[in-house]
């Protein structure tokens, strides 16, 4: 969410491309500090969108002109910023590297066609990006690496590379290799020499590096020649025959759409080298709109539609990846078109289904699209028209939602939401002052709307508000971002909804009698109470004989012992797994009422409570951690030592194994972040209520 200084409208500035095969969408991905906004810095000033590239330390950036970015010197949020490049136009899509941002990361994942792999190198490949380079895999994306940041002290390029095709697999092969100044190209044999900037100056190479890199040479042509369609090039290549140089070329480029061969190629930002290439292979070997197959589609009431298709005359369908609230344009929502073109001062219908339990109701509205632009960063500039495959965003479509359909109203469609992650944080969040709760309600309000990884939960039990957020550095976002729109917030210990039952069976006589003039108020009753099994729930039981109770009245005891039971009868927590058994009582022909019966069985069971030991219960979920066997032992620890109980582990693909337990949701408050600590990040959890169980004796629960 950017303010009023950061963002502004650019009219004209933009062009619009009106065929979906001139357009790339591609998405950087890799860890935080790997050099991925550095980069697609470096990409806008070579392509000539921006003068000169922006700093990340300085805080001018396109990409990071969040304040909670430029604060931290971090991205927090997904960010596109297109660039030209031989007739195309490449939507570059930055997104977090840190791990309590991954839904941005989704999202850009969603928006996109193609993933650039960014890694650093001199720091290894860890375990989160190869979850994300698995991710991709499964739906086949078309994925490329790039070894960045050549001139850190301890960069070593061909042991980075030698890392990538550990941790990624097979198909991971360099194109290009470093030499001084520049690259050498593998394939075509040329050298790139950066020594007076970009563009690079080709020419031949020393005939020492040429030696040096012949051995990585025909590994490349071997792994290429192989994933061509051509059975004959393997054979005639291993019996000499020197392959054209245009036959490799075509054949990389096939095998890169297709997904079964992933270049890499070296980059430094600061100095230019590899950003040519870069630039290049985006545009001849990542697939255009038309080869991506758009999500599925049905109509809002859940009804099939025919699939969908990069059409540009084809019936409009558009989803909102990201939306933000700016104090300056109000809302804007960067949408992603699958099908159609999106026209400004056309009439559409705005769908969202499905996010129910995240604060996200279903809505359905039809708005006016005033003005497209074309996001750069922060800045818009206006375009006249979106066609599919390609990114706009839309400003002040007040109903428009992260994850939302656009479509026309003669044909609304619903697309199949992306899977989002579970926000397992909670955050309980106060106002300092009434005034600032009606700021923070409206602000609250707006931050879900753009945020599918925040859960708002208002708990009527503990009176609080708790935000689920993804970690700690996704809730100081938020409440940055709150404060930032002017509410004075913090925050409290989380509180647990606790319950309570009655350890043993108990009597309680309820006795209401009050005569004050006029209609008077009478009403007796006796029951009895007993413990049920946890997850008995309440029972109530009429024993009455003799009419002691009349029959109209008996409903009204129930009734009297629910509201108690739900106000509780010790310290205000609900009373659970109880049977209630009226069995006597007494009634007068003119003051009993309804109203007399019920506050008589609240009395009683207030009395029965008296007479008995209450228990407390605390809520107990059931846990399912997925993490590599090299952290089982610490994990099963851990889990011990917050009073869980380990009911099985599983193998599972990868060398990860499944952890099942069940563990008190007391204990669980911050295993987001302590699970991530003990496994460095490569374990993930869900969790789920399961039941109430008897707290043991001194164990001290916030409540």
């Amino acid at each position: 969410m950017a303010d009023k200084q950061n963002r502004s409208t650019d009219p004209g500035a933009a062009v619009a491309v009106d065929d979906p095969a001139k357009v790339r969408n591609v998405v950087l991905v890799g860890p935080s500090g790997s050099g991925k906004t550095t980069l697609t810095e470096a990409l806008l000033a070579a392509s000539g969108t921006v003068p000169r590239a922006g700093s990340v330390v300085e805080g001018t950036t396109v990409c990071d002109h969040d304040p909670a970015a430029v604060r931290q010197q971090r991205s927090v949020g997904l960010s596109v910023a297109p660039v030209l490049h031989a007739g195309h136009k490449i939507n570059l899509i930055d997104t977090p590297g840190y791990a309590d941002f991954v839904g941005e990361l989704r999202a850009g994942l969603r928006a996109a066609d193609a993933a650039l792999f960014v890694v650093c190198a001199a720091e290894g490949v860890d375990a989160a990006t190869v979850a994300v380079w698995e991710e991709c895999a499964s739906v086949g994306m078309p994925r490329a690496v790039v070894v960045s940041r050549l001139d850190h002290h301890r960069a070593d390029a061909l042991a980075e590379i030698a890392a990538c095709q550990a941790a990624f697999g097979a198909g991971v092969l360099p194109l290009y290799l470093p030499a001084p100044e520049g690259l050498v190209g593998l394939v075509t044999q040329r050298r790139y020499d950066y020594s007076a900037g970009y563009p690079p100056r080709v020419g031949e190479p020393d005939p020492d590096v040429a030696d040096e890199f012949a051995d990585a040479r025909n590994e490349l042509i071997e792994g290429i020649i192989a994933e061509s369609e051509d059975e004959t090039l393997m054979d005639r290549y291993l019996g000499g025959e020197e392959i054209a140089e245009d036959v490799l070329i075509a054949d990389l480029e096939t095998a890169v759409a297709r997904g079964s061969f992933h270049p890499v190629i070296p980059v430094c930002a600061t100095s230019g080298v590899g950003l040519a290439e870069v630039l290049d292979g985006i545009v001849r070997a990542f697939p255009s709109p038309l080869e991506h197959t758009p999500p599925g589609v049905t109509s809002p009431d859940g009804a099939e539609h025919a699939a969908l298709s990069a059409d540009p005359a084809g019936p409009l369908a558009a989803e909102v990846v990201r939306t933000a609230v700016d104090s300056y344009v109000g809302r804007v929502s960067l949408v992603r078109v699958f099908s159609g073109t999106l026209r400004p001062e056309n009439a559409v219908h705005v769908s969202g289904h499905g996010l129910a339990e995240r604060g996200h109701e279903d809505h359905d509205a039809d708005e006016r699209v005033a003005h497209l632009y074309s996001p750069l960063g922060a800045n818009l500039r206006e375009v006249p028209f979106c066609v599919a495959g390609d990114l706009c965003a839309l400003t002040k479509v007040g109903s428009a939602e992260t994850g939302d359909t656009v479509s026309s109203p003669d044909d609304p469609l619903l697309i199949k939401p992306w899977r989002m992650p579970e926000p397992l944080l909670p955050v309980a969040v106060v106002a300092k002052s009434r005034s600032d709760e009606d700021t923070l309600s409206r602000n609250l309000s707006r931050l879900v709307a753009g945020d599918p990884t925040l859960r708002l939960e208002r708990n009527a039990e503990t009176g609080q508000l708790v935000l689920w957020c993804m970690g700690e550095a996704h809730s100081e976002v938020v409440l940055s971002r709150l404060r930032a729109g002017g509410a004075d917030v913090g925050t409290e210990p989380v509180r647990i909804s606790l319950r309570s039952t009655f350890a043993k069976p108990a009597r309680g006589h309820g006795r209401h009698v009050k005569q004050s003039g006029g209609h008077g108020q009478f009403a007796v009753c006796d029951i009895e109470v007993e413990p049920l099994p946890r997850g008995g729930g309440f029972e109530f039981v009429d024993k009455v004989v003799g009419g002691a109770v009349p029959h109209q009245f008996i409903p009204s005891v129930e009734k009297g012992v629910r509201a108690q039971l739900e106000r509780g009868v010790q310290d205000g927590h609900p009373v659970v797994d109880v049977r209630v058994t009226l069995t006597d009582g007494k009634a007068h022909s003119v003051d009993s009422s309804d109203a007399a019966f019920q506050t008589a069985g609240a009395l009683a069971l207030r009395e029965a409570a008296a007479a008995s030991r209450i228990s407390l219960l605390e809520p107990l979920d059931t846990v399912e951690v997925s993490l590599p066997d090299e952290h089982l032992g610490t994990v099963l620890g851990d889990l011990s030592s917050r009073r869980g109980r380990v009911l099985g582990t599983e193998s599972s693909e990868g060398g990860h194994t499944v952890v099942h337990a069940e563990v008190p949701a007391a204990e669980l408050l911050r295993y987001a972040v302590d699970l991530r600590s003990l496994t460095s990040g490569t374990a993930t959890f869900t969790r789920r209520h399961t039941r109430f169980e008897p707290m043991p004796e001194g164990a001290v629960v916030t409540s």
